[in-house]
């Protein structure tokens, strides 16, 4: 349960100004078991490797985390708000409130909408996990989320952006919703044209927006983002994403849907080239009892030559189910199995704790290990508070 903290209590725990006319603790504690293997293809040898993994994770039904958030009525239908919020590693607890990097903002509302500022969710991302039956959290995320935070493509601003500037239109037009979002790269400009380092360009910067509309069992939403990731004299590398996502939820079943594009755009010092990265996502979740099943199919489509890959048609696909029993309305048990193939080719890279591995089982001379296929259980607990 959400404890609304009294001024005073608030001052003494987080040194906040006692002005606040309410302030939230809130959190998540997640914890579980997961099994995480994969097998792998010597290119050479045609010898497969298997590795595999157990551990106690967390995040693998909602991401642990440790905030507060106030507000402040200004009258006059105005309102100051802020969010702070911490992610906590609980299976080993390594990290505690040591940033704010999941979001820390302050806003400004009323009738006009909000103005926020800080650091926040990307508009681009909100679709790969709001239309997610996983809600691209533990092995049951879906590819489309995983390819597009891959290192591979590189996209530092990809789940969130820090100096952001962010526009939210009001919550009263009629089930219409939308967003803006400028990030700021914070590099120092000179007055030549010198662009020699990241540290005198626009690398680092984000643009995005997201519009939608949802009204009774209908949700629709449509995002488009760009992030520079690199922007020097020899090189310009712009990762541009745009997706469609929609749910409707029929009472029995609710329905999820995505499709997704992020290109990779090089613009060299001698010619320009870009890959390119197609995917979509099937999904549903049905409500049993005090349960929930959820099950979800995605799969991402590599175009030729992005990031290294020769075969004819790359893609990675993945099937995922899972089962969340809820023992109250805070506390509630999960269990999620996935599986991930790769055909043609396709290196579908990350790690075993995300149902995926870059697959080399070996470090011998020559060795090309490419991965085929990885499969991930998650069994756990998820408490909020």
């Amino acid at each position: 349960m959400k404890k609304s903290l009294t001024a005073l209590a608030a001052l003494a725990v987080t040194g906040l100004a006692s002005a606040q006319s309410s302030v939230t603790l809130f959190g998540v504690i997640d914890a579980g078991v997961s099994y995480q293997s994969t097998t792998s293809r010597n290119a050479t040898t045609g010898v497969s490797t298997k590795q595999s993994q157990w551990s106690l994770a967390n995040s693998g039904y909602n991401s642990s985390r440790i905030g507060f958030r106030g507000t402040e009525d200004l009258g006059g239908g105005l309102a100051a708000s802020f969010w702070l919020e911490a992610p906590i590693s609980n299976d080993d607890g390594a990290t505690g409130i040591a940033s704010f990097n999941r979001r820390s903002t302050v806003s400004l509302s009323g009738g006009f909408g909000e103005l926020r500022l800080g650091r926040d969710y990307t508009a681009t991302f909100w679709n790969d996990t709001v239309f997610d039956p996983f809600g691209t959290n533990g092995s049951g995320s879906s590819v489309i989320n995983t390819v597009s935070g891959s290192t591979g493509i590189g996209n530092s601003n990809y789940v969130r952006a820090s100096n952001m500037v962010g526009y939210f239109l009001p919550p009263n037009l009629g089930g219409f919703y939308g967003q803006v979002q400028y990030s700021l790269n914070e590099n120092t400009k000179t007055s030549t044209s010198d662009t020699t380092t990241s540290s005198s360009s626009s690398a680092g910067r984000y643009v995005g927006g997201r519009f939608g509309y949802a009204n009774g069992p209908l949700d629709v939403a449509l995002a488009v983002g760009q992030n520079v990731a690199v922007d020097t004299t020899a090189l310009t590398r712009k990762v541009q994403t745009i997706n469609l996502g929609a749910s409707y939820d029929f009472g029995p079943v609710k329905l999820f849907g995505e499709l997704s594009n992020v290109q990779n755009k090089f613009d060299l010092a001698v010619g320009n080239s870009h890959d390119s990265y197609n995917g979509y996502l099937l999904g549903a979740s049905m409500p049993v009892g005090a349960g929930l099943i959820r099950a979800s199919y995605s799969t991402v489509r590599y175009n030729e030559g992005a990031i290294g890959i020769t075969g004819e048609d790359p893609r990675v696909n993945k099937f995922a189910i899972g089962y969340v029993h809820n023992l109250s309305k805070r506390t509630a048990l999960y269990a999620t199995v996935a599986r991930v193939n790769n055909r043609n080719d396709a290196s579908y890279t990350g790690s075993l704790t995300a149902a995926s591995t870059t697959g080399y089982g070996s470090t011998g001379v020559g060795y090309t290990g490419l991965p085929r296929s990885s499969t991930g259980y998650d069994f756990g607990i998820r408490h909020s508070f």
